[in-house]
């Protein structure tokens, strides 16, 4: 079998690599490399454009004089794809990206959130492979919630039942009753054949034991956290729901049958990919050996989710009211004039938290600059990562316009690891501090980091003190 790294480009996301494109087209015998692998490159990245961009990878084609190289960025979405073979024209390659913080800490940071941005399943051919690293769990909840769905949404219909009864129903089998009953005392005893309102048994058998199967998946992996037991509650929800229906294997051609059922919903289709992928016992896709499905998580929003949990626990301490740009709570319109030659129509804070005298606006941004802002000094980082950061600064500084309190403080929040937190915050350097005068008004500037796999709880501690402080006009 040939190895991995053969046939996946694989990083982590928002970081670069570079390949040589001699050695991934396998060139290297050739007469000429260069001008094929020039070639091939050039074709592989037109064809494969459009599919990077739902990983938010960009791809180019370099030569530095010895050989052409394939330059590849990744941005803030994690997850995996097929690409198309410029020689093939099928999808014989892959692309993989990892999340630069490991799995195990993402998945009680999943769960603490309550689940609220998840590995999203992607309609594209199968990958080659499938991603053995990426933890058991993170399928079972995509199936068990494309599995509540299902059940949520699955119509009654009518049915032909055959019962015995006490009472006549429908059509009574009188040849039956008199031949088999009345000699037998079955005075009472009508067999009967009827239409019944009834849910889909078969449909239901069919996630019975899909759902069946994900706990026997998920009761291997408790050592990963509490987490993972939440899960199992919510599979066992799943399943006493579908208790009265004994558990159905559905064959390819019953699934292709159900696939063409007239007034298909969304979550229907979800659900029943759901079924096939326990059926077929299909993986996440990545850089193992089994066929996987393509997948993607916006690593931004699910950075923003997690701030958001941080914050809301400091709203609860503090007393402060709280809305989120995700429920588009904090959008404030721009009216361009005429209308139709603007061009953003608004502005939408990540969070916004007030107080009767303050107004504390926080952005979350899932970029590695404040790892970049303590290893080097302002000076010495690269332009490009210097005009990134003016522009957030920029940006929340518009928002800052939007409150109308005397105080306002607004906060640019970047991720950083559990270890890189603890130093900053015994160091007392967690949060870069500013302040402007405005007017009458107080602008305080932070700038701080959120780490991953933390409680929210002990994350909130050192926020909601610096908050009581600035409310208090206390000095820093």
């Amino acid at each position: 079998m040939e190895p991995a790294e053969e046939v996946c480009l694989e990083l982590t996301d928002n970081s670069t690599t570079e390949r040589s494109a001699i050695h991934f087209f396998r060139l290297r015998g050739l007469r000429d490399p260069d001008a094929q692998a020039a070639r091939l490159a050039e074709q592989f990245i037109k064809q494969n454009r459009a599919l990077m961009s739902l990983l938010d990878v960009r791809m180019e084609r370099d030569y530095d004089g010895n050989d052409v190289r394939l330059m590849i960025q990744a941005g803030a979405a994690i997850g995996a794809i097929p690409l198309i073979s410029p020689t093939s024209a099928r999808p014989d390659f892959g692309l993989v990206v990892q999340p630069r913080f490991p799995w195990a800490g993402i998945g009680p940071m999943l769960a603490e959130m309550g689940w609220r941005v998840s590995p999203t399943p992607l309609r594209l051919p199968l990958l080659r492979r499938s991603e053995r690293r990426v933890p058991i769990w993170v399928l079972c909840f995509m199936i068990l919630a494309r599995l509540k769905a299902l059940l949520d949404s699955l119509d009654r219909r009518f049915e032909l039942a055959s019962e015995i009864r006490s009472a006549p129903r429908g059509r009574v089998h009188w040849p039956e009753y008199a031949t088999r009953n009345l000699p037998r005392a079955g005075f009472l005893s009508l067999p009967c054949t009827f239409p019944d309102l009834r849910d889909d048994r078969l449909l239901k058998g069919a996630v019975r034991h899909s759902v069946e199967r994900q706990l026997r998946a998920l009761e291997t992996q408790k050592e990963h956290g509490a987490f993972v037991h939440r899960l199992i509650e919510f599979a066992q929800q799943l399943l006493w729901r579908v208790q009265m229906v004994p558990a159905y294997v559905p064959s390819p051609t019953t699934l292709a049958q159900w696939f063409r059922r007239p007034l298909r919903a969304e979550q229907f289709i979800n659900g029943l990919q759901a079924i096939e992928w326990t059926a077929e016992e299909r993986g996440l896709a990545g850089v193992s050996d089994l066929e996987g499905i393509p997948w993607t998580m916006p690593m931004d929003k699910f950075f923003e989710a997690w701030v958001e949990t941080v914050v809301r626990v400091v709203a609860q301490w503090t007393g402060g009211q709280m809305k989120v740009g995700r429920k588009r709570e904090t959008t404030r319109p721009i009216n361009w004039s005429p209308s139709y030659l603007g061009s953003q129509k608004s502005l939408v804070p990540d969070i916004w938290l007030e107080w009767d005298s303050a107004t504390l606006i926080v952005d979350a941004k899932y970029k590695r600059h404040w790892e970049e802002l303590q290893q080097h000094s302002w000076l010495r980082l690269e332009e490009d990562l210097r005009e990134q950061h003016r522009n957030d600064l920029l940006q929340v500084l518009a928002y800052a316009n939007l409150a109308r309190t005397s105080t306002v403080i607004v906060c640019l929040v970047y991720p950083c690891s559990a270890e890189n937190w603890d130093s900053l915050r015994e160091r007392g350097r967690l949060i870069h501090r500013a302040q402007l005068a405005v007017g009458s008004r107080a602008l305080h500037i932070w700038l701080t980091a959120v780490p991953m796999a933390t409680p929210a709880e002990r994350v909130a501690v050192p926020l909601a003190d610096e908050v009581r402080k600035t409310i208090a006009g206390t000095p820093y």
